[in-house]
């Protein structure tokens, strides 16, 4: 079966001399970016392990790490390094890191490099497969070939961007959709009495979402010691939310000053549902003119072809 299909390969076709070449060329990159030489460990991998924190009892009957021997190991290593080469060359750590918290903070700089590299590597072997169907059937052109794996490659990067942004916009709305609830279920608590915390942790455990869990991660630092200002500050940071600010300036004034909290979520909690209203009358005034696309580019000329087809077909049958 091999052999039927080596048959019908032209070895001195320039698109299969081409593909051959970048297939040669990836592997010998893997193997000179493994050689010991250049894995030399570098200032911040030797004083590493006597700056890092200890690990925690918790963490040592955790679940087993991936492994990173074999070949996996050998791709994954591949692709962080390649990751943090790329990092310094078109995004910074510290926006991708403000997203990823946005996101929730469940993957790290780290993997997001790692499926940065991996889509790059798709574009480009898609814009490589492209560019040989193209050179088969319509004959060879290394301009054609280079711009198709480049513009592969651009769209790869794209592409992983695009789902990052995605993935905080979708969690934003989530957290602006849950907040009127959870703001009115605080501010019940607080009038029936509790305090701030009793009441944080009342609605926390009575709701579930993107914003509870925010409020439950400020409460486990608040266990910790750090101060309940503090942690929804770090809260209000990590969401990057204009409304959570505002929700979390009202706490710290409230807390500072001793004024009534219940007025105040409540208030904000109106707001957040105005701004609902708003967005979504935009929305379908948006959605509205879209609608106009399709009635007029494929409905209106068969309108005007049936009244005017009748007007036609009487002057071809005149005198």
């Amino acid at each position: 079966m091999s052999a039927a299909l080596w048959s019908h390969v032209d070895v001195f076709n320039p698109a299969v001399a081409i593909i051959m070449g970048l297939v040669l060329g990836l592997s010998a990159a893997f193997a000179v970016a493994r050689l010991p030489i250049l894995r030399r460990p570098t200032l911040a991998d030797r004083i590493g392990p006597y700056l890092r924190d200890q690990p925690r009892v918790a963490s040592l009957y955790g679940a087993p790490a991936a492994p990173t021997t074999g070949v996996v190991g050998i791709l994954q290593t591949t692709a962080s390094s390649w990751g943090a080469w790329l990092a310094s060359r078109i995004t910074t750590d510290s926006s991708v890191l403000r997203r990823l918290q946005q996101v929730g903070g469940a993957t790290t700089v780290e993997r997001f490099r790692t499926r940065q590299v991996l889509c790059i590597l798709a574009g480009l072997s898609s814009g490589a497969v492209v560019g040989a169907v193209s050179a088969v059937t319509r004959g060879f052109s290394p301009v054609v070939l280079l711009g198709l794996i480049g513009l592969g490659a651009v769209m790869g990067h794209i592409v992983n961007d695009w789902w990052l942004t995605q993935q905080v916009r979708g969690r934003e709305r989530r957290i602006m959709a849950e907040f009127p609830t959870v703001a009115e279920l605080l501010a019940l608590a607080m009038t029936a009495g509790e305090g701030t915390i009793d009441a944080l942790e009342r609605v926390c455990r009575s709701t579930t979402g993107e914003l509870s869990q925010e409020l439950t991660r400020a409460l486990s630092q608040v266990r910790t010691g750090t101060p309940l200002v503090e942690a929804l500050d770090e809260m209000g940071t990590r969401t990057g939310n204009p409304s959570i600010i505002r929700f979390v300036d009202g706490i710290a004034v409230a807390t500072a000053r001793g004024t009534p909290l219940a007025e105040v979520l409540r208030a904000q909690a109106a707001d957040v549902r105005e701004h609902g209203r708003r967005s979504l009358m935009e929305v379908s005034g948006r959605k509205e003119v879209a609608m106009l696309v399709p009635v007029v580019a494929f409905v209106l000329p068969v309108t005007v072809l049936f009244a005017l087809y009748p007007t036609l077909a009487v002057l071809e049958l005149g005198p």
